[in-house]
Protein backbone atom coordinates (compact mmCIF):
# COMPACT_ATOMS: atom_id res chain seq x y z
CA UNK A 1 0.00 0.00 0.00
CA UNK A 2 0.90 3.68 -0.31
CA UNK A 3 0.88 6.16 2.57
CA UNK A 4 0.20 9.71 1.39
CA UNK A 5 0.28 12.51 3.96
CA UNK A 6 -0.51 16.20 3.76
CA UNK A 7 -0.57 19.01 6.29
CA UNK A 8 -3.55 21.06 7.39
CA UNK A 9 -3.61 24.81 6.89
CA UNK A 10 -1.20 26.84 9.01
CA UNK A 11 -0.09 30.39 9.81
CA UNK A 12 -3.62 31.72 9.46
CA UNK A 13 -4.29 29.93 6.17
CA UNK A 14 -7.59 28.06 6.17
CA UNK A 15 -6.55 25.98 3.17
CA UNK A 16 -3.58 23.80 2.33
CA UNK A 17 -3.35 22.21 -1.13
CA UNK A 18 -1.53 19.28 0.49
CA UNK A 19 -4.65 18.39 2.47
CA UNK A 20 -6.87 18.79 -0.60
CA UNK A 21 -4.71 16.45 -2.70
CA UNK A 22 -4.57 13.83 0.07
CA UNK A 23 -8.35 13.85 0.43
CA UNK A 24 -8.79 13.54 -3.34
CA UNK A 25 -6.50 10.50 -3.62
CA UNK A 26 -7.39 8.68 -0.40
CA UNK A 27 -8.75 5.23 -1.20
CA UNK A 28 -7.76 5.26 -4.87
CA UNK A 29 -5.75 2.49 -6.53
CA UNK A 30 -2.39 3.47 -8.00
CA UNK A 31 0.10 0.98 -9.38
CA UNK A 32 -1.90 -1.89 -7.94
CA UNK A 33 -1.73 -0.43 -4.43
CA UNK A 34 -4.33 1.35 -2.34
CA UNK A 35 -3.57 4.91 -1.27
CA UNK A 36 -4.09 5.56 2.43
CA UNK A 37 -4.36 9.32 2.86
CA UNK A 38 -3.62 10.91 6.20
CA UNK A 39 -4.00 14.60 7.03
CA UNK A 40 -1.43 15.71 9.59
CA UNK A 41 -1.63 18.52 12.14
CA UNK A 42 0.92 21.30 11.95
CA UNK A 43 2.37 20.11 15.23
CA UNK A 44 6.01 19.07 15.52
CA UNK A 45 5.62 16.84 18.55
CA UNK A 46 2.49 15.12 17.23
CA UNK A 47 4.21 14.40 13.91
CA UNK A 48 7.34 13.08 15.61
CA UNK A 49 5.24 10.89 17.90
CA UNK A 50 2.58 9.60 15.50
CA UNK A 51 4.08 9.25 12.04
CA UNK A 52 6.61 6.48 12.84
CA UNK A 53 3.81 4.45 14.45
CA UNK A 54 1.61 5.09 11.43
CA UNK A 55 4.33 3.65 9.17
CA UNK A 56 4.78 0.64 11.45
CA UNK A 57 1.04 -0.07 11.51
CA UNK A 58 0.45 0.29 7.78
CA UNK A 59 3.80 -1.08 6.51
CA UNK A 60 3.55 0.89 3.26
CA UNK A 61 5.73 0.21 0.24
CA UNK A 62 5.78 3.93 -0.56
CA UNK A 63 5.48 7.00 1.67
CA UNK A 64 4.99 10.37 0.00
CA UNK A 65 4.47 13.48 2.09
CA UNK A 66 3.02 16.73 0.76
CA UNK A 67 3.30 20.30 1.94
CA UNK A 68 2.86 23.89 0.81
CA UNK A 69 5.77 26.11 -0.23
CA UNK A 70 4.34 29.64 -0.48
CA UNK A 71 5.38 31.35 -3.70
CA UNK A 72 6.61 28.18 -5.43
CA UNK A 73 5.36 28.31 -9.04
CA UNK A 74 5.56 24.58 -9.74
CA UNK A 75 5.67 21.07 -8.32
CA UNK A 76 8.86 20.75 -6.29
CA UNK A 77 10.49 17.38 -5.62
CA UNK A 78 12.60 17.45 -2.47
CA UNK A 79 15.74 15.32 -2.66
CA UNK A 80 17.22 16.01 0.80
CA UNK A 81 15.97 16.02 4.39
CA UNK A 82 18.25 17.64 6.96
CA UNK A 83 18.44 16.90 10.67
CA UNK A 84 17.96 20.52 11.59
CA UNK A 85 14.89 22.60 12.35
CA UNK A 86 14.72 26.35 12.80
CA UNK A 87 11.05 27.32 12.86
CA UNK A 88 10.55 30.96 11.92
CA UNK A 89 6.88 30.55 12.82
CA UNK A 90 5.47 28.53 15.71
CA UNK A 91 3.50 25.44 14.81
CA UNK A 92 -0.23 25.19 15.47
CA UNK A 93 0.28 24.58 19.20
CA UNK A 94 2.81 27.39 19.63
CA UNK A 95 6.02 25.35 19.52
CA UNK A 96 9.09 26.66 17.70
CA UNK A 97 11.57 23.87 17.15
CA UNK A 98 15.20 24.99 16.93
CA UNK A 99 17.80 22.24 16.81
CA UNK A 100 17.96 18.65 15.58
CA UNK A 101 14.82 16.99 14.33
CA UNK A 102 15.93 13.67 15.84
CA UNK A 103 18.56 13.77 18.57
CA UNK A 104 21.57 11.68 17.54
CA UNK A 105 20.24 11.09 14.04
CA UNK A 106 22.27 11.26 10.85
CA UNK A 107 22.91 14.73 9.45
CA UNK A 108 20.57 14.06 6.55
CA UNK A 109 18.93 11.57 4.22
CA UNK A 110 18.33 11.45 0.49
CA UNK A 111 14.83 10.74 -0.72
CA UNK A 112 14.45 7.28 -2.26
CA UNK A 113 11.87 8.29 -4.88
CA UNK A 114 12.91 8.17 -8.57
CA UNK A 115 13.05 11.94 -8.95
CA UNK A 116 14.48 12.13 -12.47
CA UNK A 117 11.77 9.86 -13.87
CA UNK A 118 9.03 11.71 -12.01
CA UNK A 119 10.28 15.10 -13.21
CA UNK A 120 10.46 13.91 -16.81
CA UNK A 121 6.97 12.43 -16.68
CA UNK A 122 5.43 15.56 -15.18
CA UNK A 123 7.05 17.86 -17.70
CA UNK A 124 5.96 15.55 -20.52
CA UNK A 125 2.38 16.08 -19.32
CA UNK A 126 2.83 19.84 -19.33
CA UNK A 127 3.04 20.09 -15.54
CA UNK A 128 5.92 22.35 -14.43
CA UNK A 129 8.24 20.59 -12.01
CA UNK A 130 11.71 20.99 -10.58
CA UNK A 131 13.96 19.27 -8.08
CA UNK A 132 15.22 20.90 -4.90
CA UNK A 133 18.10 20.30 -2.54
CA UNK A 134 16.48 21.90 0.50
CA UNK A 135 13.03 21.44 2.02
CA UNK A 136 13.64 24.41 4.32
CA UNK A 137 13.86 24.37 8.10
CA UNK A 138 10.18 24.19 9.03
CA UNK A 139 7.85 21.25 9.57
CA UNK A 140 7.96 19.96 5.97
CA UNK A 141 11.66 19.23 6.26
CA UNK A 142 11.16 17.84 9.77
CA UNK A 143 8.48 15.42 8.57
CA UNK A 144 10.61 14.36 5.62
CA UNK A 145 13.52 13.66 7.95
CA UNK A 146 11.36 11.76 10.45
CA UNK A 147 9.96 9.52 7.71
CA UNK A 148 13.31 8.83 6.04
CA UNK A 149 15.04 8.25 9.38
CA UNK A 150 12.38 5.80 10.53
CA UNK A 151 12.31 3.95 7.21
CA UNK A 152 16.11 3.70 7.12
CA UNK A 153 16.14 2.02 10.53
CA UNK A 154 12.94 -0.04 10.42
CA UNK A 155 11.61 -0.27 6.84
CA UNK A 156 14.64 -0.18 4.53
CA UNK A 157 12.65 -1.42 1.54
CA UNK A 158 10.15 1.44 1.67
CA UNK A 159 10.50 4.27 -0.84
CA UNK A 160 9.90 7.68 0.68
CA UNK A 161 10.07 11.32 -0.26
CA UNK A 162 8.53 14.78 0.00
CA UNK A 163 6.77 16.97 -2.57
CA UNK A 164 6.07 20.67 -2.15
CA UNK A 165 3.01 22.20 -3.81
CA UNK A 166 2.19 25.80 -4.81
CA UNK A 167 -0.67 27.91 -3.51
CA UNK A 168 -4.15 27.30 -4.87
CA UNK A 169 -5.46 30.21 -6.98
CA UNK A 170 -8.16 30.97 -4.40
CA UNK A 171 -5.45 31.46 -1.79
CA UNK A 172 -3.65 34.03 -3.91
CA UNK A 173 -6.93 35.81 -4.67
CA UNK A 174 -7.62 36.09 -0.94
CA UNK A 175 -4.06 37.27 -0.32
CA UNK A 176 -4.47 40.06 -2.87
CA UNK A 177 -7.67 41.21 -1.17
CA UNK A 178 -6.04 41.06 2.26
CA UNK A 179 -3.03 43.10 1.15
CA UNK A 180 -5.26 45.73 -0.42
CA UNK A 181 -7.39 45.94 2.73
CA UNK A 182 -4.37 46.30 5.02
CA UNK A 183 -3.06 49.30 3.03
CA UNK A 184 0.50 48.63 4.22
CA UNK A 185 2.17 47.17 1.10
CA UNK A 186 1.91 47.76 -2.61
CA UNK A 187 1.15 44.60 -4.57
CA UNK A 188 4.57 44.58 -6.22
CA UNK A 189 6.23 44.36 -2.81
CA UNK A 190 5.10 40.74 -2.51
CA UNK A 191 6.70 38.01 -4.61
CA UNK A 192 4.69 34.95 -3.56
CA UNK A 193 1.70 35.15 -5.89
CA UNK A 194 2.38 31.99 -7.90
CA UNK A 195 -0.37 29.37 -7.84
CA UNK A 196 -1.59 26.18 -9.52
CA UNK A 197 -5.08 24.73 -9.85
CA UNK A 198 -5.91 21.68 -7.78
CA UNK A 199 -6.44 19.35 -10.75
CA UNK A 200 -2.84 19.43 -12.08
CA UNK A 201 -1.55 19.05 -8.52
CA UNK A 202 -3.64 15.90 -8.09
CA UNK A 203 -2.46 14.60 -11.46
CA UNK A 204 1.16 15.37 -10.58
CA UNK A 205 0.98 13.39 -7.34
CA UNK A 206 -0.79 10.50 -9.10
CA UNK A 207 2.04 10.38 -11.64
CA UNK A 208 4.67 10.54 -8.89
CA UNK A 209 3.03 7.68 -7.02
CA UNK A 210 2.63 5.61 -10.21
CA UNK A 211 6.30 5.95 -11.07
CA UNK A 212 7.31 5.40 -7.47
CA UNK A 213 5.35 2.14 -7.48
CA UNK A 214 7.15 0.75 -10.51
CA UNK A 215 9.28 -2.23 -9.56
CA UNK A 216 8.02 -2.27 -5.97
CA UNK A 217 7.11 -5.78 -4.87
Amino acid sequence: MILLTGFQGYAGRSLNPAEAVVRALDGTDIGGMTVHGRVLPVDFHAVARDVPGMIDALAPKIVVSLGLWPGEPMIRLERVAANWAQFELPDAVGHRQVGPVVQGGADGYLSSLPHDAIQSALRAQGIPCRQSGSAGTYLCNALSYIVLHHCAHHHPGTRAGFIHLPYLPVQVAQMLDDIAAEERLEQHQRADYASMSLEPMIEAVKIALTIGAEGVA
